[in-house]
């Protein structure tokens, strides 16, 4: 089933990301689930706002940027480590690997994952890949499919 999300404007986007925190529950409260979360849309869409904001609503405080030159950033939850990748850098998956990628991927804790297109086939099967499109009113759109 595909669900979507409707980011209204800068000032609904608290409410569209606490429901993307409500569909994923399940998932986040599971210590052992994969949670990688592979965000897909053009630059300028969203993405690493929507990141910055479900990070603050799963109770981080950090200051939430995107990792553009450090490939992943690490934020404190309330109470597990958050992992925030931009993927738009990389040349080849040797570099994704060389960072331990892997370790990341199955720790158990959320990776929101920007630019993933180069780094699909290292992904994990359970990867949640989601699409952040711009409408023409200002909105944005956060689809991704989900089991029922």
């Amino acid at each position: 089933m595909t669900k979507e999300i409707i980011i209204k404007d800068l000032e609904h986007i608290r409410e569209a990301a606490q429901e993307f925190i409500e569909v994923f529950h399940d998932t986040f409260a599971d210590d052992n689930a994969v949670k990688c979360f592979a965000f897909h849309a053009p630059m300028g869409a969203g993405k690493t706002t929507f990141i910055k904001t479900v990070c603050e609503e799963l109770g981080s405080t950090d200051v939430i940027t995107s990792p553009t030159f450090a490939i992943v950033n690490e934020y404190t939850a309330n109470r597990f480590p958050i992992y925030h990748f931009d993927l738009y850098r990389i040349k080849k998956l040797e570099e994704l690997y060389d960072i331990g990628a892997d370790d990341y991927f199955y720790s158990g804790n959320p990776c929101f994952i920007e630019w993933p297109e180069m780094a699909e086939s290292a992904l994990p099967d359970e990867t949640i890949m989601i699409t952040i499109v711009p409408q023409n009113n200002g909105s944005r759109t956060v689809s991704f499919s989900i089991e029922q």
